[in-house]
C-alpha cells in the first residue's frame, strides 16, 4: 500500500504505486504553523478514526504561542483535512493497513512535523512494516525518523539543504484538480490480503 501526503507527495507516490503495482492512497496531514510565521511547524495534525495532534513544543513555546492559539490553528487545520478529505475520497473509507506493508510517500522533506505525524498515526493502524520513502531529505532529519520506521529510502540526503524546491526541475504547486485526476488512474484502491 502506498500511502501519500498530499498535495505534493502525490505525483511522486503515484510513480512508485506504478511501478509496484501497488494501491494509491492518501495520509492527509497538515502542518500547525505559528501565526505570522505558518511555515515554521508548532506541529502538524493528522486525519484518522480519532485524530492524531503532534506538537513542536519547542517552537511553540520558543514562539510564545498560547494553548488557545494553539488549539484555533490546529481547528483551522483540520477542518482543511476535512475539506480535502470530501475533495480528493469523497465517501470512500480509510484504507485498512493493518498486516500490510504500508510505504509513505512525500516530495521530500524539511523538518519532518508533518512526517513524524502521519508515521506515528500509520504506526497505530499496525502495518506489518512502515516504510518512508522521500526524493530528498537533510541527512539530520532522516535520523531523528529512523526509529518510528522500519526502514527510509531516500535519492538525495544534501549536506546543505536548503529547501526542497531546490531540488526539482519543476516544483510548481500541486493542486487538487491533479491529485484528483492522479487518484483517478488507481480507481477501487483495491486491498491486498494481509501477509500472513
Amino acid at each position: 500500500m502506498i500511502l501519500a501526503l498530499p498535495r505534493g507527495g502525490v505525483p511522486v507516490a503515484a510513480e512508485i504505486a506504478a511501478q509496484l503495482e501497488a494501491p494509491l492512497d492518501l495520509v492527509l496531514v497538515r502542518k500547525i504553523g505559528v501565526p505570522m510565521q505558518p511555515e515554521l511547524a508548532m506541529g502538524a495534525v493528522v486525519d484518522g478514526e480519532q485524530s492524531l495532534i503532534v506538537r513542536n513544543q519547542d517552537v511553540v513555546e520558543l514562539a510564545g504561542v498560547s494553548e488557545e492559539t494553539f488549539d484555533v490553528v490546529c481547528r483551522e487545520e483540520l477542518a482543511e483535512i476535512e475539506r480535502r478529505r470530501v475533495r480528493y475520497l469523497g465517501d470512500r473509507a480509510r484504507s485498512d493497513v493493518k498486516g500490510q506493508v504500508a510505504i509513505i510517500v512525500d516530495d521530500g522533506i524539511a523538518t519532518g512535523a508533518t512526517t513524524l505525524a502521519a508515521i506515528r498515526a500509520l504506526r497505530k493502524r499496525e502495518p506489518k512494516e512502515l516504510i518512508l520513502a522521500v526524493p530528498v531529505a537533510p541527512l539530520e532529519t532522516l535520523q531523528r525518523l529512523h526509529t518510528e520506521v522500519d526502514a527510509i529510502v531516500c535519492l538525495d540526503t544534501p549536506r546543505d539543504f536548503g529547501a526542497i524546491g531546490y531540488y526539482y526541475r519543476d516544483f510548481r504547486q500541486v493542486d487538487d484538480d491533479e491529485v484528483i485526476a492522479i487518484l483517478e488512474r488507481f480507481p477501487a484502491r483495491k486491498m491486498a490480503a494481509p501477509a500472513p
